[in-house]
């Protein structure tokens, strides 16, 4: 098995895409997350670009890392100016990182109408960077910027690009699809023709992609199959225009699937929560769909495919999902048959015979017919099993609830609910302010029931979705809410529909609530009371 190097750029380049921004103190936890994964060169940054890059290498400086290295990023140096006197590569030189990564010319267009020099001043300026940095004890990995353009402009200066910063002592050279618009066939061809021409010098090759053309993780694949063997890419492929390359999906496909070596198990295990934890971070809604990782990457819906999941996984899962720290997820719908509704009932420890099992799919046929939707209503849809065995257990008896929303002159909005419910014999009246109407009512009804159950003060609403049904109606349309709720262990589903957009949000928040406190899954209630 080829050990791979990981490079991971979430902190610089990843940076660049829309929506993207941390502080120095987040960019530091996200460090040590990359290290706990098991990512050997973390690219922290571009120091010289802005007082944020120096406050986290000075914070980096501070820091032990248990397996990575940290990168610190910049360019060659500028024309006219000696490599030892450039301020940019001074600062990369002084600082504490023991790797540099610099990035460089390839492309015969950049030369001429970027930076403006000819193709031998290039190769100096390459050259001489490189050897300042390796002079002053640091290993360097040299980017070799639209190399692939370039190659296909004229491969012979592509190569030398690369030759010069290996003679001059980079310890990688990396060849860089920087407009990310060449297709894996290319790829692996120029890649050959790199490994061929380099690889008996002693020099890692690299690849770094982006996905402008949807083929980022192929085109990493293609060249480590043709010799590459440092990886560079973004957790969860955050990056300019249409992101980098996706190490989440990248590294399981070189250990899972070529038989290289990348992680260990316990961090290939730990792979999903990492991605989660990064989107969390950057209050991103982690993409269901993405491979692996993603909420819906084992999720079978047909009766057919549970059936084959439940005889061998194998029939329907290319990998045991455990493998990537997910888990199966057995769809509920329409369309499920009794087996799909006994593998989730078996999965929540509910006893159901076949006789409530289609009951189960009748209540289900009736309800989506309303407007329901249970593949993403997975708490939804166990109390409605629960209901069904007689195992439901409410939180609480609703007396009413109310919502008054007031707009005033000078333009202001405020919003006040109020709930009256029964809790063991005894009854609640509570009022609180919110950001419109749902946000009040959850207020209300958590300042009921938290000091009963206290467990309550875990669970964060994390997303809401409204979707009007029947469009045609205007504002008199059935609507459906979907609320995703977390304990910090667990995301679960929740889901209601009415006319009233406020009372399917009522329906969806007590769904939400009551399946995150279900017996089993909370600590025992207190025995404070009130009124």
């Amino acid at each position: 098995m080829t050990r791979i190097q990981l490079y991971d750029t979430t902190l610089r380049d990843g940076m660049q895409g829309e929506g993207m921004s941390l502080s120095a103190q987040e960019k530091l936890r996200v460090a040590h997350r990359l290290d706990e994964l098991g990512i050997d060169l973390i690219e922290a940054g571009f120091p010289s670009s802005n007082p944020k890059e120096l406050e986290l290498f000075e914070l980096l400086g501070r820091e032990q890392f248990t397996h990575a290295a940290v990168a610190a990023f910049g360019m060659t140096h500028r024309r006219g100016i000696a490599a030892d006197a450039d301020p940019a590569l001074r600062v990369i030189a002084d600082c504490f990182a023991p790797v540099c990564t610099l990035v460089g010319k390839t492309w015969g267009l950049h030369l001429e109408k970027v930076v403006k020099v000819d193709r031998e001043e290039n190769l100096r300026m390459i050259a001489e960077s490189v050897a300042f940095l390796v002079g002053q004890g640091k290993r360097v990995v040299y980017d070799a910027e639209h190399f692939f353009d370039g190659f296909a402009d004229d491969a012979a200066y592509a190569l030398r690009c690369l030759r010069v910063a290996a003679e001059a002592g980079a310890e990688t050279v990396v060849c860089c699809d920087t407009n990310g618009g060449t297709l894996p066939d290319r790829i692996g061809a120029t890649m050959a023709s790199v490994v061929g021409a380099l690889g008996g010098d002693g020099v890692r090759i690299g690849i770094h992609c982006h996905d402008d053309a949807g083929c980022g993780v192929a085109n990493s694949l293609v060249a480590v199959a043709a010799g590459a063997t440092h990886v560079q890419g973004t957790m969860n492929g955050y990056g300019e225009r249409c992101g980098n390359a996706n190490l989440v999906t990248i590294i399981p496909n070189l250990q899972l699937k070529l038989g290289h070596s990348c992680l260990t198990d316990s961090q290939l295990a730990s792979l999903t929560s990492a991605a989660h934890f990064f989107d969390e971070l950057l209050n991103f809604t982690p993409d269901p769909d993405q491979p692996y990782v993603g909420r819906n990457a084992f999720a079978h819906k047909g009766g057919m495919h549970v059936a084959g999941v439940a005889a061998d996984p194998a029939t329907f899962e290319h990998v045991d999902p455990a493998i990537v720290g997910n888990r199966r997820d057995v769809l509920i719908s329409e369309l499920s048959g009794t087996g799909t509704v006994h593998t989730r009932a078996r999965d929540a420890g509910i006893a159901l015979d076949d006789a409530s099992a289609a009951r189960v799919i009748e209540r289900v046929k009736e309800l989506e017919h309303r407007g329901y939707h249970y593949e993403a209503a997975d708490g939804s849809f166990e109390l409605l099993l629960r209901k069904e065995t007689g195992e439901y257990e409410p939180l609480f008896r609703l007396e009413s609830w109310r919502a008054i929303v007031e707009k005033r002159a000078d333009g202001r909005v405020e919003t006040e609910a109020t709930i009256k419910i029964w809790v063991d014999g005894e009854r609640y009246v509570r009022t609180a302010e919110g950001n419109g109407p749902v946000n009040a009512l959850d207020r209300a009804l958590r300042d009921a029931l938290v000091e009963i159950h206290p467990h309550l003060g875990e669970i964060d609403l994390v997303n809401f979705k409204v979707r009007i049904l029947d469009e045609t109606k205007g504002t008199g349309a059935v609507t459906r809410v979907l609320l995703d709720a977390s304990d910090g262990e667990d995301v679960w589903g929740s889901i209601g529909v009415s006319e009233n957009v406020i009372e399917a949000s009522w329906e969806a928040l007590v769904d939400s609530l009551e399946y995150g406190m279900q017996v089993g899954r909370r600590p025992a209630a207190s025995t404070k009371t009130g009124s």
